[in-house]
């Protein structure tokens, strides 16, 4: 069966009395429909990617537009052919994306957007112009335009700080860069209110910019916050990234489970770490593998016969032998 995903956003002012009224009918829509997903509203609007089948998400946008107040959207879809969302959760948040200033919120829509097809002729024509990628780190990791400055952001709320210790003249051309597109809403205001005033967004994101552009200018894949890690340039999930089954990275390092012999991937920090346990295909086996090290470290350097001698003191009715007795402790 294939799944439709969805990913869409929109900066609406809402009242705070009316949040949770409008919690609980689009919770109850989106069960009623079989929808799963994650769906951040606030009094600056909502943010969400949803999934299900094609019906059930065709007709839960269609109750979003014509019986909420959140009207018409743009859509981003793609599709898959396992569910990325367990579940559906709906969260009433300050704000629907975290810069950590309330008072940053985009009034007028399509700000000094730009087409997927005009940020391509940028790219290849106007070798001034200076690229930034607004998202995180372990993001900018599995893929990003190749001129793209990566600022290393572990949260988004770092932003405002990060361009501030960029060198970077005022009047430069900019062109800023996400997922979806909505955490480019407020960091380009953020950008304007430091004085930059010729800067520029990818309209829809870099999803947007797969659907509409197949180009050269893009390196990898692109992270999203569901189970199919990434998706490639047609907006597939990613063949070659799990999550790291012991931080929750992305992974792609491919193991063989120190302890079950299992194939599986671990992210590059905890492959590096140093950590044997962490070679391994889950927190169980890590668990089982570091309590079996322990047990090794306790007995090291003890000989056979003072392992028979232990073992005799703490059970010597017991038929089981010294070895079973010394590697269950």
């Amino acid at each position: 069966m294939q799944y439709q995903i969805s990913a869409f956003y929109k900066f609406i002012p809402l009242s705070k009395e009316s949040l949770k009224d409008l919690k609980s009918l689009i919770e109850t829509r989106a069960q009623s429909l079989g929808v799963h997903g994650l769906f951040l509203l606030g009094t600056e609007g909502a943010n969400a990617t949803v999934s299900g089948s094609e019906a059930g998400v065709s007709e839960f946008k269609s109750f979003l537009t014509n019986e909420t107040p959140l009207g018409q959207m743009e859509f981003k879809d793609s599709y898959c052919d396992f569910i990325p969302f367990r579940a559906f959760k709906l969260k009433i948040k300050s704000e629907i994306v975290t810069l950590g200033d309330t008072s940053v919120v985009p009034q007028a829509s399509h700000w000094n957007h730009i087409t997927p097809e005009e940020w391509e002729n940028i790219l290849k024509n106007d070798k001034d112009a200076v690229v930034i990628d607004t998202r995180n780190w372990y993001e900018t990791q599995i893929g990003k335009f190749k001129k793209a400055l990566d600022l290393n952001i572990n949260e988004f709320n770092e932003f405002p700080d990060k361009i501030k210790n960029l060198d970077l003249p005022k009047d430069k051309k900019v062109l800023i860069y996400c997922t979806g597109g909505i955490r480019c809403e407020k960091a380009i205001l953020e950008m304007q209110k430091q004085g930059f005033n010729n800067v520029y967004q990818l309209e829809g994101g870099i999803l947007k910019y797969f659907e509409d552009v197949k180009s050269d200018e893009w390196e990898g894949e692109c992270f999203v916050f569901d189970r199919r890690v990434a998706v490639d340039t047609d907006l597939q999930p990613s063949k070659a990234y799990t999550f790291c089954p012991h931080c929750g990275q992305p992974a792609v390092d491919e193991i063989k489970c120190v302890r079950c012999e299992k194939p599986s991937r671990v992210c590059e920090k905890c492959f590096n770490s140093g950590h044997e346990e962490l070679k391994t295909c889950s927190k169980n086996c890590a668990h089982h593998h570091e309590k079996g090290n322990r047990v090794k470290r306790k007995n090291q350097g003890l000989t056979r016969q003072e392992l028979h001698r232990r073992a005799t003191k703490l059970s010597p009715n017991s038929n089981v032998s010294p070895e079973k007795i010394a590697t269950s402790k």
